[in-house]
């Protein structure tokens, strides 16, 4: 393991701002909003109950989501109350996604994905202290709820003019797929999460991503209608790569929280390969490094980009708040022994697994060569290039330097079979040997 404990930055807000307001701001946070002003006031005075909503249409939650994670415990370490929604009942129907109608699963999977997604939701926001989080279940309000009482109650404050000019709504509509009915009524029934949160809570603010503006205001102006009363929503960033495509499961390359759908070894060389445009952002959002440490890291990546110092420090900021320092420890131990700083003979199956996942690979007999393996895994582009490599002592296995042409895979795996081929100081190669 690492000679040293890794050193996390603890959850904390940033004191050289006048409030939290002004921090989540400067951390780009805030992609648009209600009345800023009046929000300001509200989250510096007395404590605001707030909630933000996750649908279990997966096992697990995402890059996307830990944007509102991070910015709830950031206003619960600022005083505020957090209500964390995990929907059993708009996870039985999905929002509308841009270009098709989302598969519905069964009652007792989403049932199931509840349980997850409240189990993480916990890691991140504490259940004690002045401020603990309160989960709770949008099914606890609406299956008890006949389609008449629905109708009369919540439905009659939607005007269906209003509702067709959502951008998700509006995109289906012209769409080849169009839109049904069931995931039309979506807006509504989040609009009626936040008016129950109101009345049994309190609740004056919700959080979500920008891409869900239309179905935050849905709430706002139900409750602004029915209770005569005004209300806030903060609407997040996206979450971007560098070509603008947003990161999340409609997409098919979201970034999971969960270990067993993106390993820590995953999510770490995520963060570490941010780009140097991206990397200073992604301080501001993901991480609870302070203003001074930013700016400090900003001048490093202007100055030496080369050293990628930022991005190291995303990469085992974001990977141990996830994760854990164990987790992020394990992950800087392979990547070491991975490129001959460590013993590959110390790492576990699961760590060899998740590292090699990241790299070209072939599944061989130990009884094959090393140079076979060489051309398999597309370090050497023919038998005589391999040969030559293995003659000119750049060819390594497992960290230890290959001597002749003829040595054999045999009786050359690690932990679960695997192997690793190494040719010259950085290109690598997995092997799973039969």
């Amino acid at each position: 393991m690492a000679e040293a404990p890794i050193s996390l930055t603890l959850p904390r807000n940033d004191d050289s701002f006048d409030d939290v307001w002004d921090e989540i701001v400067w951390r780009g946070l805030v992609h648009v909003s209600t009345d800023a002003a009046a929000l300001k006031q509200a989250l510096s005075g007395e404590r605001v109950t707030y909630y933000c909503g996750f649908d279990p249409t997966a096992p697990s939650l995402h890059l996307g989501n830990l944007v509102q994670l991070l910015l709830m415990r950031r206003l619960q370490l600022a005083g505020h109350r957090p209500l964390a929604l995990v929907g059993g009942s708009t996870g039985l129907i999905g929002d509308p996604k841009p270009t098709a109608e989302r598969t519905l699963n069964t009652p007792d999977t989403v049932a199931e994905w509840v349980g997850y997604l409240q189990q993480q939701v916990s890691r991140f926001l504490p259940a004690d202290g002045e401020n603990p989080v309160t989960l709770v279940n949008n099914l606890d309000w609406t299956a008890p709820m006949s389609a008449i009482d629905f109708l009369r109650e919540v439905g009659k404050h939607f005007r269906v003019g209003t509702m067709l000019k959502k951008d998700a709504v509006s995109a289906r509509l012209n769409s080849d797929e169009g839109i049904s009915y069931t995931e039309f009524s979506y807006q509504v029934l989040q609009g009626m999460d936040f008016l129950e949160l109101h009345r049994q809570y309190g609740c004056t603010l919700q959080t979500g991503g920008s891409d869900q503006w239309g179905n935050l205001t849905s709430g706002t102006e139900l409750i602004r209608k029915a209770e005569g009363t005004s209300v806030h929503a903060i609407g997040t960033p996206l979450v971007t790569n560098s070509d603008g495509t947003k990161f999340g499961k409609s997409e098919g390359n979201a970034i999971w929280l969960d270990p067993a759908m993106c390993s820590p070894y995953a999510m770490y060389q995520f963060w570490l390969n941010t780009d140097d445009a991206d990397v200073v952002e992604r301080l501001k959002i993901f991480t609870f490094l302070g203003r001074a440490e930013i700016e400090e890291l900003a001048q490093k990546v202007a100055d030496e980009p080369f050293r990628r110092e930022a991005q190291r420090r995303l990469a085992l900021e974001v990977t141990g708040l996830v994760h854990g320092a164990d987790a992020v420890a394990a992950v800087m131990d392979a990547s070491a022994a991975l490129f001959g700083g460590g013993d590959l003979h110390a790492l576990d199956e699961a760590t060899l697994v998740s590292a090699i996942d990241e790299l070209p690979q072939a599944e061989l007999p130990g009884s094959e060569t090393v140079v076979a393996a060489l051309v398999a895994t597309g370090l050497s582009a023919s038998v005589s290039e391999a040969r030559r490599a293995i003659s000119q002592g750049g060819v390594a296995l497992n960290n230890r330097k290959v001597e002749s042409e003829s040595e054999t895979l045999e009786g050359r795996g690690l932990a679960g079979g695997i192997a690793v081929l190494r040719r010259g100081k950085k290109t690598l190669a997995g092997l799973r040997l039969r």
